[in-house]
């Protein structure tokens, strides 16, 4: 049986562009696409802090270093400049793999500067 995990995320990543007229897409800044696992052209789910709003789209790449987060075409509709947004990437995977598997987590800070990365969450509590 196979079983669907979070690859990889960028956590608190703030939208800096939202391009109604662009092709639909998320454009993520090259080196943040690469810490968090992630690859051009993969679905992605995109979760709005600010809003609430939940979406599916792809990764396009944006100019490394930049630290851009661009919701383009459709998805434009669904942020505002500055808004806070998780992006997430899952994988199927067998549940052999799955006892082996670390994703790749990636905290951002303000102008989408890498605050820390992990491969775990700590244990939620009470």
């Amino acid at each position: 049986m196979n079983i669907t995990l979070l690859k990889g995320k960028l956590h608190m990543a703030r939208v800096t562009q939202a391009e109604l007229w662009y092709d639909g897409s998320c454009a993520i800044d090259e080196n943040l696409v690469k810490l968090a696992g992630l690859r051009e052209f993969e679905r992605i789910d995109i979760y709005n802090v600010d809003n609430g709003e939940r979406f599916t789209t792809y990764v396009i790449l944006a100019e490394a270093g930049s630290g851009t987060i661009s919701m383009n075409g459709a998805a434009a509709r669904k942020v505002q400049v500055g808004d806070r947004v998780i992006i997430a990437a899952y994988a199927d995977m067998s549940e052999a793999e799955a006892d082996e598997f670390k994703p790749k987590l990636v905290y951002l800070g303000d102008d989408n500067k890498v605050e820390r990365s992990a491969n775990t969450i700590a244990v939620q509590r009470a």
